[in-house]
C-alpha cells in the first residue's frame, strides 16, 4: 500500500512539474494517467482529479489575486454559465450510475476528445487567433457577455464530465472573446474561474461516491512541490520543444481513450 501511495505521489510530482512548466491544466495529464496507468475507473479518476485541481488552482488564484491579474467580471460571467451546466452534468452522471459501464465509456470518449482539442489549442493557438481575427474580427461588445456565459456553460459540462477544459481550451476561448485584454489577465481569470467550478464538480462527484481521498492526498503530496519547482525553472526550458512534446503525448493518450 505504501508503495502504491508513493507511486501516486511520484506521479503527482511529475504532473505538477509539467503544469508549472507549461501552464496546461493538470486534468489533461492526471486523469488519463489515473485511468490508463493505475486502472482507476474513469468516473473516480475525474472526481478525484477535480478536487486535486481545486486545491492546486486555489494557489494560482491567490498569486494572480495578489498581483491584480484577475478580471472578476469575466469570472462572474463564466460562473453564471458553468455552475448550472456542471450541476446538470452531475445529474446526468447520477442517472447513468457513476460506476456503470455506460458512465465510464461516456467519460472516456469525452476525455479523449477533450485531450485532442487541448493538443490542438497548444500547437495552433496563434493560428486559431489569427484566423478568427481575419475571418470574424473582434466580437461585438454587446454580445460578449452572453458569449462568455455560453463559454462558461460549455466549460462547465466539459470539466464536470472529463476534468479537462479549464486550462488551454478555456484560455483560448477567452482570448477569442477578449483580444484586447493582456494574456496574463486572461490566464488569471481562467484560473480563478476554475476554482469554484472544479470545487463544485468535485464535491458533486464526492456525493456520488466517485472520489478516492487516499489517492487525492498522495497526489497533492507530490504535485504541490512539483508545481513550485516547475514554475521556478519554466524560463529555463525551451518552450518550442516542450509544448510539441506535450501536445503529441496528449494526442496519443486521447487516441488511446477513444479506441
Amino acid at each position: 500500500m505504501q508503495t502504491i501511495d508513493a507511486l501516486y505521489s511520484v506521479s503527482g510530482f511529475g504532473v505538477g512539474l509539467l503544469v508549472g512548466l507549461t501552464g496546461v491544466g493538470g486534468g489533461s495529464l492526471m486523469t488519463p494517467l489515473l485511468v490508463l496507468l493505475f486502472g482507476i475507473h474513469p468516473t473516480t479518476a475525474v472526481g478525484t482529479d477535480l478536487l486535486y485541481a481545486a486545491a492546486t488552482k486555489s494557489v494560482g488564484t491567490l498569486v494572480h489575486g495578489v498581483r491584480n491579474t484577475v478580471e472578476w467580471r469575466i469570472v462572474a460571467r463564466l460562473g453564471a454559465g458553468s455552475i448550472p451546466a456542471s450541476a446538470a452534468t452531475l445529474l446526468l452522471l447520477s442517472h447513468l450510475g457513476v460506476q456503470s459501464h455506460a458512465a465510464g465509456r461516456l467519460i472516456s470518449i469525452v476525455l479523449g476528445a477533450a485531450l485532442l482539442l487541448t493538443a490542438i489549442t497548444i500547437l495552433f493557438r496563434r493560428q486559431i487567433l489569427e484566423f478568427s481575427a481575419a475571418r470574424f474580427g473582434e466580437p461585438h461588445p454587446g454580445r460578449i457577455p452572453a458569449l462568455t456565459v455560453l463559454t462558461g456553460a460549455l466549460l462547465g459540462a466539459l470539466v464536470s464530465i472529463s476534468s479537462v477544459g479549464a486550462g488551454a481550451i478555456g484560455v483560448t476561448a477567452l482570448l477569442l472573446l477578449y483580444p484586447r485584454l493582456p494574456t496574463v489577465r486572461i490566464v488569471g481569470s481562467d484560473i480563478a474561474h476554475a476554482v469554484p467550478l472544479t470545487l463544485l464538480a468535485g464535491l458533486g462527484h464526492w456525493l456520488l461516491g466517485s472520489v478516492d481521498w487516499g489517492v487525492l492526498g498522495a497526489l497533492l503530496t507530490g504535485s504541490l512541490p512539483g508545481i513550485l519547482i516547475g514554475s521556478y525553472v519554466a524560463t529555463r526550458v525551451p518552450d518550442l520543444v516542450l509544448r510539441p512534446v506535450l501536445a503529441t503525448t496528449l494526442i496519443l493518450v486521447g487516441g488511446r481513450l477513444l479506441s
